[in-house]
């Protein structure tokens, strides 16, 4: 197996959350649940998940409106991402090799 292949990221919804932070900052908890296409407890458990392992930063406010949280990835989930990113490419491309 790769060494850089990450198997807490590879669950598919921590990847899919990981993903759509992957290219911004701060990211609304009901736009990234309505992206991923789950509920609001099914993507608590996996923030707090990713949280819990350092992968990304909660942040929880209040306003006239009531609470908002929003979550982005930790320099270390950022890295964990692209380095299993790259790891699932080089899979993909060994799969296109001639074999011998």
């Amino acid at each position: 197996m790769d060494p850089d292949f990450d198997e807490f990221l590879h669950v598919p919804a921590r990847l899919s959350v990981v993903a759509l932070l992957a290219p911004a900052d701060w990211v609304e908890f009901g736009f990234v649940r309505d992206k991923v296409r789950t509920s609001d407890s099914a993507l608590s458990k996996q923030v707090a998940s990713l949280a819990e392992a350092g992968y990304i930063e909660v942040r929880k406010t209040r306003n006239r409106t009531g609470r908002q949280t929003h979550v982005r990835l930790t320099s270390h989930g950022r890295l964990a991402f692209q380095r299993h990113a790259a790891a699932l490419q080089r899979i993909v491309a060994a799969a296109h090799e001639p074999q011998e």
